[in-house]
């Protein structure tokens, strides 16, 4: 995961950077070493506990980790820009050199800001998110579904960074709410089901008339999906894989379907598929899809899904960043898109995972959707 080119920005932010100061050898030799510790902190962390997805260490150590790394990259970006800056000036100096005392107080500005950036973007990531009302426009939508209310939680990853308080204060968000359904797209934890015990505990809490249903993500299959599946069935969740749920609201149906996730066959299991999950549903029954990564969307929309809920994107976690995050889902990266005649929503994340902690005019949130007939 992103290990060859973090040697290349490590060897460019060493030169850039450390090289430079008019300090002893050794101290800046001291400071590339920490540099390379701060940049490879994922790699040391699978060498230590077997995965770099939940390392089973103090919260307050992990908040450290993720705020260095995370300062590293903007330090990173910030200093392309600079040089490009720096770069810019020169040919428009036609080649005179820029003063050296200007370029010392960029290289301080670049790392000061970055590093004060990332503590206000870890600092917004570890909140508790706020309610994003959404409508959702569907076609042929029965008189009794007018106004039903779903609450989607998603990409949670629950682990030592979102832990039992975090999770209960976002259940007890998702309750006030008062929703005819709750419905979660995967990603809910890191970690084991021993591991995570307390901390999915409150989730058994969420409450909703017509009850909470979840597909999986890709985090649980890394853990075992087998097994969260039963850990979230007991928590009396209903756990959608490759089939659907039908819900009778006031005389009406809706059909909830839910796929597994695109790296369920490098586990063994069966890979995402719409047309089962869909198999016998009610002829006439508007369908929502859970799928953990918005993915197979114009597929999804020919099988006759009205609406998609999907995360992993979490929004992109950067304003700029979510751009380059967007390219790498197909083009969807956060908010409301139209595919045909159905709705995709990918939602920012209710969480985020511990590795890569920061959001900045990005917001996590637990999303409420409040069902409309198209026009």
């Amino acid at each position: 995961m992103f290990f060859p080119y973090v040697y290349v920005a490590y060897i460019y932010l060493v030169l850039r950077l450390i090289v430079p100061l008019s300090l002893h050898r050794v101290t800046r030799i001291g400071l590339g070493v920490a540099l390379l510790l701060v940049c490879q902190h994922h790699m040391i962390q699978r060498w230590v506990f077997g995965t770099m997805f939940s390392p089973e260490i103090p919260r307050i150590f992990i908040i450290l980790l993720g705020w260095l790394y995370c300062s590293f990259l903007l330090v990173l970006l910030l200093q392309l820009l600079a040089d490009l800056a720096l770069l810019a000036a020169w040919a428009l100096r036609r080649g005179r050199a820029i003063d050296a005392r200007l370029t010392l107080r960029l290289r301080y500005a670049v790392v000061a800001f970055g590093a004060a950036l990332s503590a206000v973007g870890v600092g917004q990531a570890v909140q508790v998110p706020e309610v994003r009302r959404v409508e959702l426009a569907i076609r042929d939508l029965p008189p009794s579904l007018i106004g039903f209310r779903m609450v989607q939680l998603t990409d949670l990853h629950i682990s030592r960074l979102m832990h039992e308080d975090w999770v209960r204060q976002v259940v007890e968000r998702s309750n006030a709410l008062r929703p005819d359904l709750v419905v979660i797209t995967g990603d809910l934890i890191d970690g084991s089901p021993q591991a995570r015990a307390r901390d999915v505990a409150p989730l058994a809490d969420l409450a909703a008339r017509h009850g909470v249903i979840a597909s999986l993500g890709n985090h649980e299959y890394y853990f075992g999906a087998e097994r969260w599946t039963r850990t979230f069935e007991g928590l009396g969740m209903r756990v959608l894989v490759n089939r659907h749920a039908v819900i009778e609201h006031d005389g009406g149906h809706l059909a909830i379907a839910g796929v597994t996730d695109r790296v369920a066959p490098r586990f063994g299991m069966e890979e995402p598929d719409t047309g089962r999950a869909l198999l016998d549903a009610p002829a006439g029954a508007p369908v929502v899809l859970l799928s953990h990564q918005p993915i197979g969307v114009a597929a999804n929309a020919e099988a006759g899904v009205d609406v998609q809920l999907s995360g992993h994107t979490h929004g992109g976690m950067i304003r700029g960043v979510d751009q380059v995050v967007k390219r790498a889902n197909g083009g969807y990266v956060s908010g409301s898109y139209r595919i045909g005649g159905m709705e995709l929503y990918v939602s920012n994340g209710t969480g985020l995972w511990n590795g890569f902690p920061i959001r900045l005019g990005v917001p996590a949130e637990i999303t409420e959707f409040i069902l409309r007939p198209a026009r």
